[in-house]
């Protein structure tokens, strides 16, 4: 989500960044910020500690003073551990602040309950089924105020609700608008994850939203009052896949790059608890259409790249997946893209992974193989290069299962190095050769580096495995796999 990128069209924006942002320097780090496994902390009572701990699907703006971060009632609850023995009061969105997108506060939720409307709407097609949480908010600046755009659904069905609320602040509370779009059980669409940008020419507002159902699709808003141009309308197609009828394409993220002149729409691949990827087209104008690294129509039947993250383990850790569904922020000169990972082996536990993104000279994005946390950027020579690196080649991988609605039937998941793109060492010679099968020679060319002719960027990153700072690299092949790699000796 991109607060920036509205800058033009919100005074109330405006001012913000004028005041200067709220971005803070992080200190040196000597070890890690925070634990991966946080299987410790599981109680509601512990949730001011949890920081990047229970993020799903996040949403991301910026402020004079924080970071804020929205998120989907999805909680890990260990087995024979009181979730909420105290019965304190629970809402529904919560929301996380940060002032230096390493150190998150959990400030509360958005709602206190689940408008009634949608309820009664899942319902109806469901027989009382489901609707008994909130998915995937988006939170869009307007004015002096704030929009959230929320779903409730029903898992496994297309009985399902965006709605809208607004707040005069970024914590809430958010009082109920109602309905943007609805989808019921003979809808080509799912009205679920909902993505909104402002057209930087025309002025025109657009909400892209959609999830495995017929794929993804875009409506015009009207921006006084933030729901559909014309009433019922449910938009337009921008997105499909081959076997769309079983494979996953969902949470659509619109972003709006100033100096190309061009919207990003990532866009995510396969089942949540594994294979879980982000990929990414591209366009002149917010409601398409898209196209893929390959010029590819995004709303045509054909699978699309450039893949972006994806199931991945680096030595010293037992590996991330369900790295997608992603929010995006520009930050004064920098990117930044934030997803949820499911940490190994049992895949249940969530947490908000930070990633630096940066833009190849083909104008494509590229994403850091490490979370950030606080390295500065510096100037990367061409004597740092030589030494041994982990490099993962992050590319599609075998289902373990036969799928269900495109998500891992329970009992599917088996944890095996098979079920991630793993990490091997390979040794970058000062001689410019590389002594691998994938890469044969290495140079240096400004601030990227050049690998057999393939552009990859360069990045300042903490190793989050073996706890020190190092040198990265990220970038796309000429298949549209990407590799990730990092220095370590």
């Amino acid at each position: 989500m991109n607060f920036y990128k509205r800058m033009p069209f919100f005074g109330w924006a405006s001012m913000l960044l004028m005041v200067g942002g709220c971005a803070e320097k992080t200190p040196p780090l000597e070890r890690n910020p925070y634990a991966d496994d946080y299987s410790q902390m599981t109680p509601l009572s512990e949730r001011s500690q949890w920081g990047t701990a229970n993020v799903h699907d996040p949403s991301i703006i910026k402020t004079d003073s924080f970071y804020y971060v929205y998120s989907t009632d999805a909680y890990y609850r260990k087995h024979g551990v009181a979730f909420n023995e105290a019965g304190d009061p629970m809402g529904h969105v919560p929301i996380r602040r940060s002032r230096d997108l390493v150190n998150w506060e959990f400030v509360g939720w958005a709602l206190d309950e689940i408008p009634e409307a949608a309820v009664e709407h899942v319902h109806a097609y469901t027989d009382n089924q489901g609707a008994d949480n909130m998915w995937a908010p988006y939170v869009y600046p307007h004015n002096d105020g704030f929009r959230l755009y929320y779903s409730v659904s029903s898992f496994g069905t297309n009985a399902s609700f965006i709605g809208m609320a607004e707040s005069g602040s970024p914590e809430g509370p958010f009082i109920d608008k109602g309905v943007v779009v609805q989808t019921d059980t003979s809808s080509v669409m799912n009205a679920i994850d909902a993505s909104v940008i402002k057209d930087q020419k025309t002025g025109r507002v657009w909400m892209h939203y959609g999830s495995y159902f017929g794929g993804l699709y875009v409506v015009e808003l009207d921006e006084q009052s933030g729901l559909p141009k014309t009433p019922g309308d449910k938009g337009h197609l921008v997105a499909t896949r081959v076997e769309k009828e079983t494979r996953i394409i969902e949470a659509p993220e619109i972003l709006y790059h100033p100096e190309l002149e061009q919207y990003f729409l990532f866009v995510s691949y396969e089942p949540l608890f594994t294979y879980y990827n982000v990929r990414v087209g591209r366009a002149e104008r917010p409601e398409g259409p898209f196209y893929d690294y390959f010029g590819n129509d995004m709303a045509e039947s054909t699978n699309n790249y450039p893949i972006l993250t994806h199931s991945y383990m680096f030595e010293n850790h037992p590996g991330w997946s369900g790295n997608a569904h992603c929010g995006v922020i520009h930050n004064e000169d920098r990117y930044f893209m934030l997803h949820q990972g499911r940490l190994a082996p049992e895949n249940l536990m969530m947490q908000m992974h930070v990633r630096e993104m940066k833009w190849l000279p083909s104008g494509w994005p590229v994403v850091s193989p490490q979370r950030y946390a606080g390295v500065e950027n510096h100037a990367i020579t061409t004597k740092e290069i030589p030494g041994t690196w982990e490099v993962i080649h992050l590319s599609d991988l075998t289902d373990q299962t036969d799928l269900w609605q495109g998500q891992i039937p329970p009992g599917g998941w088996t944890y095996d190095k098979g079920a991630f793109n793993v990490s091997e060492r390979i040794d970058f010679l000062k001689s410019g050769e590389v002594n691998s099968e994938l890469f044969k020679q290495w140079e240096m060319d400004g601030d990227n580096i050049v690998l057999d002719g393939q552009v990859c960027k360069m990045f300042a990153g903490w190793d989050w495995e073996n706890e020190k700072e190092t040198i990265l690299f990220s970038g796309i092949l000429s298949d549209g796999t990407s590799v990730w790699a990092k220095k370590v000796e």
